[in-house]
């Protein structure tokens, strides 16, 4: 069953984040994972402001999305993140077909 992270993010150093989303994507493509939303037009309807920016990304299953998250790969480009923006990762289950 897919998996999908879902972020929100703030940025308060938009070159030093750009480190971050240089890396980032090496972790989520060796975990399978498929960039479905990022950065593009939002609104929130309900609950906090608008983030500044907010990511979809897809997994062919909750393990390897988990994996991801986990990896080596991503923790060391999370790093980059660390002190330059504030982001909520979810990591949600799909459901069945």
């Amino acid at each position: 069953m897919k998996a999908y992270w879902i972020a929100h993010v703030d940025i308060t150093d938009p070159e030093q984040y750009s480190h971050y989303t240089q890396r980032a994507p090496a972790a989520f493509a060796l975990h399978g994972g498929r960039i479905l939303a990022r950065g593009g037009r939002s609104q929130a309807m309900e609950g906090r402001p608008t983030p500044q920016r907010s990511v979809v990304i897809e997994f062919d299953s909750y393990e390897q999305a988990l994996a991801c998250y986990e990896s080596e790969l991503y923790q060391d480009a999370k790093g980059h993140r660390e002190g330059v923006a504030r982001a909520e990762v979810i990591i949600v289950e799909g459901v069945a077909p």
